[in-house]
């Protein structure tokens, strides 16, 4: 047990996703608002990477060291955490010997495919160790884009016209499910891979040569590909927070706009090159801006989140019509990313996001652990 008074958060960072670098640049902000107040007093910080060929390593670094990737050139020890409940820690490995250590809240602040897809938090199920974000079921639906859209289909929340079409869909009947595709949506149309984070393997294509093109590009980085149809509107962006065993706890803010660089929102745009800009609130009406807001909540409950996302819509200039994109359970935590920014619009310093999402994470299904 961890017979110090503070409780030993599990810091989780990097991964194997293309979104290992980014993971690590947000796990960084982390680590130093878990060195500030609030948090400094209530929390002790027990940071674990995760390199890109897969091992998990127990690490000291700096803030600096995780956000540049110099961290697995530190003093780091092979570790495993351990799906018996009954150890509800981490199992470090050196030297031919294995010392459990107690974990209270496990922080797995890693984007992407088994970062924020359900995989890492079945096994923070498997140990009943609370978690920061959504759970298993949320955490797999939002990832999977057409299993969400079918899903906001259902719940009556309003988003772009979509078809999912399988590998073998389009392997064995390719171009007649490209003529349904075509004569569904028209041009210009989305191709995403339906698994897949921070639009990573997405491409806005004009015709047909292009459409194929971009099929190969999805199919690169899942077995699934989502195809939307083209809105001409602005992009927001709405911060939810809270568990829905608690509806009380459930909110989000108003939303902030994304002015980008490119002709959509790349993965470059919101990570690297900084050209995208951000406005809170966005450019619209309190009439819309409140429909976002409400939209935000009802899509963030029907695909069953808990703890936060971030909630992506499409507000259409032509007619106003507000339209879901899709929610990320874990979002960017990195200095321009909007979630923290959106957060702190409405008075959450970064250390008091941190520790309010800490405090979400033990409390959600009270009693579990």
């Amino acid at each position: 047990m961890n017979t110090n008074s503070k409780l030993r958060v599990a810091l989780f960072f990097g991964g194997v996703s293309s979104e290992h670098d980014v993971s690590c640049v947000s796990a960084s902000a982390w680590l130093r608002a878990l060195g500030q107040k609030p948090c400094a007093d209530k929390y002790e910080v027990f940071p674990v990477g995760i390199t890109k060929d897969g091992r998990w390593l127990a690490c000291c670094p700096t803030p600096e060291a995780m956000a540049d990737g110099s961290w697995e050139q530190g003093d780091c020890t092979p570790c495993v955490l351990s799906p018996d409940r009954k150890d509800h820690g981490i199992w470090l490995l050196k030297d031919g010997r294995a010392e459990l250590v107690h974990i209270d809240i496990c922080a797995p602040v890693m984007h992407g495919k088994n970062g924020e897809d359900g995989t890492i938090q079945g096994l923070f199920e498997l140990a009943r160790i609370p978690y920061v974000g959504c759970g298993v079921l949320g955490s797999a639906v939002c990832m999977d884009k057409a299993v969400a859209n079918a899903l906001m289909d259902a719940a009556g929340v309003p988003h772009c016209k979509w078809v999912a079409a399988s590998r073998a869909d389009l392997e064995l009947n390719g171009p007649v499910v490209l003529d349904g595709i075509e004569a569904k949506l028209g041009y210009p149309i989305f191709v995403k891979p339906a698994n897949a984070g921070s639009s990573v393997g997405i491409s806005k294509v004009a015709d047909r040569a292009a459409l194929e093109r971009g099929v190969e590009i999805a199919l690169r980085e899942d077995d699934k590909v989502v195809f939307e149809e083209f809105v001409d509107a602005q992009e927001v962006e709405c911060a939810a927070i809270g568990n829905p065993d608690d509806p009380s706890t459930v909110s989000t803010t108003r939303p902030g706009e994304i002015l980008a660089g490119a002709e959509f929102y790349t993965y470059d745009d919101k990570y690297k090159n900084g050209v995208s800009q951000t406005v809170i609130p966005a450019h619209l009406s309190e009439e819309k801006l409140d429909e976002v807001r409400a939209e935000a909540r009802k899509a963030y409950l029907a695909l069953g989140c808990s703890g936060l996302s971030r909630c992506d819509f499409f507000v259409e200039r032509s007619t106003g019509r507000v339209l879901c994109n899709e929610l990320n359970t874990l979002p960017g935590f990195t200095s321009i990313s909007m979630y923290p920014k959106l957060m702190e619009h409405e008075g959450y310093s970064y250390p008091a996001l941190v520790d309010k999402l800490l405090t979400l994470a033990v409390h959600r299904r009270k009693g579990a652990y």
